[in-house]
């Protein structure tokens, strides 16, 4: 989320989906009682509806988006 420009915060709260953006700021917090695999599907979850400029990302960050987007396309026809 650095080449986002974006701050992941782990805080407690009343989450609806278990994470808030906090646009103005460009602050995600997750809540902190997640586990490992919540906090990684909340990141996944909030990726998902940010507008990414591809031109700020490195090539790996870049690469990983594509297999995120790739599966998360996948994950959606199977259901």
């Amino acid at each position: 989320m650095n080449e986002l420009e974006y701050t992941v915060r782990y805080e407690k709260g009343n989450f609806n989906s278990g994470y808030c953006i906090v646009e103005n700021k460009k602050i995600a917090v997750i809540n902190k009682f997640f586990d490992v695999e919540g906090r990684m599907n909340c990141l996944l979850d909030i990726l998902q509806n940010l507008e990414v400029e591809e031109e700020k990302l490195s090539e790996a960050s870049v690469k990983l988006l594509k297999k995120i987007e790739q599966s998360t396309a996948q994950d959606e026809e199977e259901e």
